[in-house]
């Protein structure tokens, strides 16, 4: 695993690792839920490519009662991001699970394809595969 890893609360943990999955192609590496088990207190997501990303249900009645998810916020100032070799079907199959576009996926003037979604949950994505343009490298 990386040494930085993202941790988000979402307000429904459960569809949003079935989201993520469907979206992304995420693969559960693990899920550990209240005794209960209404609430995912943990999980863990492994991203193609290699990253990872851990999330939880919200739990306000442990934060003085404030939520701490996107939607509690009015929105997110963080976006995560997925560099991929060719963003084009990760990005339809996003769409497709339910991600709101923010910006088309493009080619932009930098070289990248590029765009950017928000997750049902409120979290914002931008996605990329490297350019190909003229004097625009591709990472080794």
């Amino acid at each position: 695993m990386s040494s930085l890893i993202p941790y988000i609360s979402v307000s429904n943990a459960a569809a949003a690792i079935d989201f993520y999955q469907r979206a992304f192609g995420a693969e559960a590496l693990s899920r550990n839920t209240t005794p209960d088990g209404s609430k995912i207190m943990h999980a863990a997501l492994q991203f193609p490519g290699g990253g990872t990303l851990m999330l939880s249900d919200d739990f306000p009645e442990y934060n003085g009662g404030r939520g701490r998810t996107p939607e509690a916020f009015g929105g997110s100032p963080v976006t995560l991001h997925l560099t991929l070799d060719n963003a084009d079907p990760v990005w339809a199959a996003a769409v497709a699970a339910g991600a709101t576009v923010t910006m088309p996926l493009d080619d932009q003037f930098w070289g990248d394809r590029y765009g950017r979604l928000r997750d049902p949950f409120g979290h914002e994505w931008s996605l990329s595969s490297p350019g190909t343009k003229p004097g625009k490298a591709k990472p080794e």
